[in-house]
């Protein structure tokens, strides 16, 4: 694995706890069995050369619970001792697969529900763990990561609000924004990229894809977007193009001002494969909207790619998109929940990111820089480099 020689060199900074929350039950087991298995090997390996076992026997896994009350309100339960843990506290806010009862009621759990939970759990920590760790995919309001006129700035004030009671550290994957973290300067703040397991992905699932700036073009759908697009792009070697959204500020539809047109800005994209690259797909409305202009310029085939698929109109517009060749496959992570309904979906490609999380708990764990594991460079090189010796490019 990942720094494994670095850290079989030495130890932890204290016992390691990992604490997925209901909403990431799933993603936290898969992570808490690498962990068993890499920190197994590394004491088979330290017993055979006469030294002695560093790490606990079993499960790393912290036992919660978030009790409702009939009325809805609810309460944070550790059902073992903390007290000198290193704890890594794992959310997904955006799970609306889960309900509670309210007044006899089912209710979807919203982002403020899980958001809530979380700070339960770490109030019921009581300041007994030795440092604690919030991993937290989709940052909790980090659309609304700065200020137009008269607004709140959610992002913000929840970010100092777990600093407040105790969270030393913060781990997101592709931040909106990252200047949010400009509100906790004094705390640690990560955001991580997917770049590589999206490219790695890609490769599992497609044996034709050509590497090289005759083929391949990156695309960024709006203007926010164009240093995630930068980065894949030069990492790739190939072009890139952007849209950018001109839209009507006389009005305002479901909180934001509708777009009219998508204006392109690049090299011709005749003939070329595209990945559009995105931080979230929400209705997906924009993606089809730039896939559509796209195809009208001449793309053959379009990924669409985005750390985050929430699809929160359904998939029949990405049916309908693929359906109509618009679309050739639509990638994203599992650290948001994915419904049975996109699973199901042949046109789907899922993206494991469990290894790499336990990458990052396992070598902050010890104490360790995670600086070669947030940047993919090498590791996308490598692939890229195998992938086009098998395939003979």
């Amino acid at each position: 694995m990942a720094n494994d020689k670095l850290l079989l060199n030495s130890r932890p900074v204290a016992p390691l706890g990992v604490v997925p929350l209901k909403s990431c039950e799933s993603i936290g087991k898969r992570v808490d069995n690498w962990l068993i298995s890499w920190r197994t090997e590394r004491d088979q390996e330290r017993t055979t050369n006469e030294e002695e076992p560093v790490y606990d026997n079993g499960s790393y896994l912290v036992e919660i619970d978030n009790p409702r009350f009939g009325s809805g309100e609810a309460k944070g339960e550790i059902k073992r001792t903390v007290r000198g843990l290193d704890l890594y506290l794992m959310v997904d806010i955006t799970n609306h697969s889960l309900f509670y009862d309210i007044y006899g009621e089912p209710n979807h759990m919203s982002p403020d529900d899980h958001f809530s939970d979380l700070k339960r759990i770490i109030a019921a920590v009581e300041g007994k763990a030795h440092r604690i760790t919030v991993i937290m995919p989709f940052l909790y309001e980090g659309r609304q990561h700065r200020r137009s006129a008269r607004e709140s700035l959610d992002c913000a004030i929840a970010l100092q609000e777990l600093v407040n009671m105790g969270v030393d550290n913060i781990i997101t994957f592709d931040a909106h924004d990252p200047r949010v973290q400009n509100a906790i300067p004094l705390n640690g703040f990560e955001t991580v990229k997917c770049t590589y397991q999206f490219i790695k992905g890609i490769c599992k699932e497609c044996d034709d894809i050509q590497f090289d700036n005759d083929h391949l073009m990156v695309i960024s759908p709006d203007e926010g977007g164009t240093q995630r697009a930068v980065y894949m792009a030069s990492v790739l070697g190939v072009d890139m193009g952007m849209f950018y959204k001109r839209r009507d500020y006389s009005k305002v539809v479901d909180g934001r001002n509708p777009i009219v047109a998508h204006e392109f800005i690049g090299a011709s994209v005749e003939g070329k494969d595209m990945f559009i690259v995105d931080d979230m797909i929400a209705s997906g409305e924009s993606m089809i909207d730039v896939a559509t202009e796209l195809k009208k310029r001449g793309a053959r085939r379009i990924f669409v790619i985005a750390t985050f698929g929430l699809f929160t109109k359904g998939m029949k517009v990405f049916d309908e998109a693929v359906e109509k060749g618009i679309i050739y496959k639509v990638v994203t992570t599992n650290l948001v929940y994915q419904s049975e309904e996109l699973l199901s979906r042949d046109y789907y490609i899922s993206c494991g990111m469990s290894k790499y999380i336990a990458y990052i708990i396992d070598t902050l764990n010890h104490d360790s820089s995670i600086g070669k594991l947030l940047d993919p460079y090498d590791r996308i090189n490598k692939l890229v480099t195998k992938y086009k010796a098998e395939h003979d490019q």
